[in-house]
């Protein structure tokens, strides 16, 4: 019997253009993602993500998401967390948009009232959402991965590119408290003509060195597996390769309400950059969970050899898993350990209300 090949979704290169192209795109699913470490005056530690997902219900393939009533659908996710004890995650499953979203010369989107990404300037940003009010600005070019912006995963292709030395100032919001800070973030804009498949596994990393030197590196798939590094230096000189070796470490997380776990550490190498990494979580119960999808998100510290010489630095890491969750039963499971508490707030899941109100934000002083 003839072996059925698996489904591919690929389309033709068209090469990026700024700053079209970090604008909305007629394709299947598309997102704008922030991450960062940052650090208050008195030297706590917080680790932030911040995405919002655009997608075509009718394609995508999302059972959540699908319906016959719009042909764009929004959705977000972010987290704060302290790196300790606190960890707060929304993961909204839609999103309303502003009706000026998208229209402006640069990027500016407002959604859920609340939140924002704004482009100020070139690669200068201002986000807001319920956690956090922070300015932005790249102190280099656009890493396109692949030196493209344009990858191919053997079962679909994708584009992408990152901002991966974003300055950082702004606030936070920790137990009702806004909070002074300052650090580093990353940025990244992906878009494809893919919907979620089987495949979607990904074991990803955002990696900024005390050397100044940048690297994004993951692999992708589940049973056709596509690794890939791209690199780019303090004189913005891109490197990139799919020689990447990314192994599990000793240190694991288990959800106990879902069942889900997770391996945290991580040895990498990429020979053609001459460097061997180890990451190691921040804090490990960092599940987030969005319908049937669960992945694991946060900070992580980095240590290693570069060119001979020691190095350390600061990243996130993503790990997204084949398996699908069972929400409902998620939902009831976390529901019977603390009925009155979870019937309330099922706090694992932190599905934002489409009508929230809009919370004035708050000034440092």
């Amino acid at each position: 019997m003839k072996k059925k090949e698996a489904k591919t979704y690929k389309e033709k290169y068209i090469p990026i253009e700024f700053p079209k192209d970090e604008q909305i795109h007629n394709h299947i699913i598309e997102w704008w993602y922030f991450n960062g470490n940052l650090e208050s005056k008195d030297g706590q530690k917080f680790s932030y993500m911040n995405c919002l997902f655009a997608a075509d219900p009718k394609k995508v393939n999302i059972p959540f998401l699908k319906n016959g009533l719009i042909n764009q659908l929004f959705f977000s996710h972010y987290l704060l967390s302290d790196n300790k004890n606190c960890f707060e995650n929304i993961t909204n499953p839609l999103s309303i948009i502003d009706p000026n979203s998208f229209t402006k010369p640069l990027l500016w989107v407002n959604y859920d009232n609340s939140c924002l990404i704004e482009e100020t300037a070139p690669f200068k940003y201002h986000i807001v959402n319920d956690f956090i009010d922070l300015t932005l600005e790249s102190q280099k070019k656009p890493l396109l991965l692949n030196k493209s912006g344009f990858l191919d995963l053997e079962v679909k292709t994708t584009y992408y590119y990152s901002l991966t030395s974003l300055k950082t100032s702004g606030i936070i919001k920790q137990k009702n408290k806004w909070i002074p800070v300052n650090g580093l973030s990353w940025m990244d804009h992906q878009w494809a003509q893919t919907p979620l498949t089987n495949d979607d596994k990904w074991r990803w990393f955002s990696v900024q060195l005390d050397n100044d030197c940048d690297v994004i590196c993951f692999v992708y798939g589940d049973k056709i597996k596509t690794s890939h590094a791209s690199m780019i230096d303090k004189n913005n000189n891109i490197k990139t390769t799919n020689n990447v070796e990314i192994v599990p470490g000793k240190i694991k997380y288990k959800n106990k309400a879902t069942g889900n776990e997770y391996y945290l550490e991580y040895n990498i190498k990429i020979p053609e950059f001459n460097l061997e990494l180890k990451t190691t979580p921040f804090k490990k119960d960092q599940e987030m969970i969005f319908e049937t999808i669960k992945y694991w998100e946060g900070g992580i510290g980095i240590e290693g050899i570069m060119n001979g010489k020691k190095i350390q630095g600061k990243g996130f890491c993503e790990l997204v898993t084949s398996e699908r969750t069972n929400l409902f039963e998620y939902a009831i499971k976390k529901a019977r350990e603390n009925p009155i508490t979870n019937f309330k707030n099922i706090s694992d899941l932190s599905i934002k209300s489409i009508y929230l109100l809009n919370e004035k934000r708050r000034k440092k002083n």
